[in-house]
């Protein structure tokens, strides 16, 4: 068994129900008082204490989206993530398998935080330098004050008021949405779920309390999918709960994937 990265990053984590420092003994993590947590034999922990959300990734999207990323279709967009990244501690909240912070680990350690635990399990291996932990990104974040310089989001809910509090003095939110034309060609030709045109306006709206926009970064690339790789991006999202019954997918020539990254400041 392993106990994966908790050990190096342990001294950012606050227990999520008395807000004390923890540590990690053997296979348990504990707080200064009296709560436990033992570590899963993959090497996170689950700190939600019941039953996930029932829009969770289940363990079939999880894999779907480990296939996806892995096959390197998004590597432009965890590219540009990295340049806004300069070093320290970083925060993947709702991180899935953690793709995406294990490619900002050559400059910082950090935490893969997901309401998954099929996701936490796969976090766990992405990277020696990242601790993964089950736990709900709307409740209060098990991460002490001010401890992680740059806290990332990939199409995942948004705590602006947690993020806050745990981010450092000069620490900034990354925050990556889908543009408009993201997934353009695949919507029309399945039927699948629609971007919101409004999701940026009510991103700016609901980070305007505790942050300050400072740039917004574009990144296009053009996919030519195999059946498979275009089955892998239905089942990785949300299209996994809607679609409902599998039928034959035809596979658009080519797929334009768009980000709009924000990064934000605290006031």
């Amino acid at each position: 068994m392993t106990t994966g990265a908790l050990g190096e990053v342990v001294d950012l984590l606050a227990c999520p129900h008395c807000r004390q420092p923890m540590h990690l003994d053997d296979r348990v993590l504990g707080c200064t008082g009296p709560h436990r947590f033992d570590l899963a034999k993959q090497g996170y922990v689950n700190l939600l204490g019941g039953r996930a959300p029932r829009n969770a990734d289940t363990a079939e999207m999880v894999a779907a989206r480990e296939r996806f990323l892995g096959a390197g279709h998004y590597l432009p967009l965890r590219d540009a993530l990295a340049t806004l990244i300069p070093s320290g501690t970083v925060l993947d909240a709702g991180s899935g398998p953690g793709w995406y912070a294990a490619g900002l680990t050559e400059k910082a350690r950090g935490l893969a935080l997901d309401v998954s635990a099929a996701a936490a399990r796969r976090a766990a291996g992405a990277h020696p330098h990242i601790g993964a932990l089950v736990a709900d990104t709307w409740g209060p974040l098990p991460v002490a004050d001010g401890m992680i310089n740059t806290v990332l989001t990939v199409f995942a809910p948004r705590n602006h008021a947690e993020f806050a509090r745990v981010l450092s003095p000069g620490g900034r939110l990354l925050v990556v949405t889908p543009a408009v034309d993201h997934l353009a060609e695949a919507t029309d030709a399945l039927g699948l779920i629609g971007m919101d045109p409004e999701k940026e306006d009510r991103l700016h709206a609901g980070a305007a309390e505790h942050f300050t926009a400072v740039s917004r970064d574009t990144v296009r690339c053009t996919m030519q999918l195999t059946v498979g790789e275009l089955a892998d991006l239905v089942g990785m999202g949300p299209n996994a709960f809607h679609r409902g019954d599998p039928e034959p997918i035809a596979v658009p020539e080519r797929i334009t994937a768009s980000f709009v990254i924000t990064r934000f400041m605290t006031h």
